[in-house]
């Protein structure tokens, strides 16, 4: 038994030509994340940190979906979701429609400390983040130059007209590179297990680009886009409608615990058998230190590392 993590930057139909200058900066990200994971674990900081520690860096990372980067709505607003699972407890927070939060993982993780509940959204969460302290900025933070692209790019992919032109900070007006299907970004998530055997799972997202106000994804529903236990940790990402359909998350841990399938195996289920092809992938290790990232999408932005010094960072399927 050992130490591991896992973290991921969204999965989808990433093509094998994506641009360096698209693909570079991502992969830089997810090595540091990894690198500040890897540290916080030797520290003996406990999973639930670690795991809210990485995803607040992958939030401040404009290359992906969640915090900074995160997609617009239809109307070309930005609607944050996260959520967060301590193994051993099944503590959990979760936090939907945030506009000013800058880490939305950390609002979850005080929604699970503070509140005697588990869910709170747009309004509420909102107010709660507040009261909190947390910091907040103006919505307009969040809304960069790439994602208005991205929502020009759906609205006429799905043939939608609106009117709405989301605003652009002073510093960012400036030329934007076009978007394209190949610059797609994702979904971020962290897993870690300590060399005791506690889990912990973090996922966060800015949900998907030309979602209605109001939609809400696989990300913050405990057993969909993340989950905890004992056995294992997971954090998904994908198409959230089609992992909520299949409880991504909740279902690699129940293979574990009523079938005793292997981690990997059980992932390897979930992804292959109960996942629509190209709509799901995820990041999970056991509490035995076993790592496994499967997808049957296209590609997915992910790294991981073990105490026994297995390391990787990838995009495509392994040759």
């Amino acid at each position: 038994m050992g130490w591991a993590i896992a973290l991921h930057g969204g999965a989808g139909d990433i093509s094998r030509g994506l641009p360096s200058e698209r693909r570079e900066p991502r992969e830089a990200a997810l090595r540091h994340c990894l690198q500040i994971g890897v540290a916080a674990l030797k520290a003996k900081r406990s999973p639930l940190d670690v795991v809210e520690l990485v995803v607040r860096e992958l939030e401040n990372e404009p290359n992906f979906n969640a915090g900074r980067g995160s997609v617009l709505t239809s109307k070309g607003t930005v609607e944050m979701e996260a959520c967060i699972m301590d193994g051993n407890t099944k503590r959990c927070g979760a936090v939907s429609g945030l506009t000013t939060v800058v880490n939305a993982i950390s609002l979850a993780r005080l929604v699970m400390e503070k509140t005697p509940h588990i869910y709170l959204a747009f309004d509420g969460a909102e107010a709660f983040a507040r009261e909190q302290g947390v910091e907040t900025v103006d919505p307009g933070h969040f809304i960069t130059p790439e994602n208005i692209e991205r929502l020009k790019q759906a609205i006429e992919a799905n043939r939608v007209q609106i009117d709405y032109t989301p605003p652009i900070q002073k510093d960012d007006k400036k030329e934007t590179p076009i978007a394209d299907v190949d610059s797609q970004i994702g979904t971020v998530g962290c897993v870690a297990v300590d060399s005791h055997g506690n889990l912990a799972a973090a996922t966060s997202t800015g949900g998907l680009v030309n979602k209605m106000v109001g939609r809400i994804g696989d990300t913050p529903i405990v057993g969909a886009g993340t989950y905890a236990n004992s056995f294992c940790a997971v954090s998904a990402t994908g198409k959230g409608e089609a992992i909520i359909r299949a409880t991504i998350a909740r279902d690699v841990a129940a293979l574990m615990e009523y079938k005793g399938l292997s981690l990997k195996d059980a992932a390897a289920y979930v992804i292959q058998e109960c996942a629509p092809k190209g709509t799901a992938g995820l990041v999970a290790v056991s509490a035995t230190g076993e790592v496994t990232m499967p997808f049957n999408t296209t590609g997915m932005f992910r790294a991981c590392a073990a105490e026994d010094g297995y390391s990787e960072i990838a995009i495509w399927p392994s040759v």
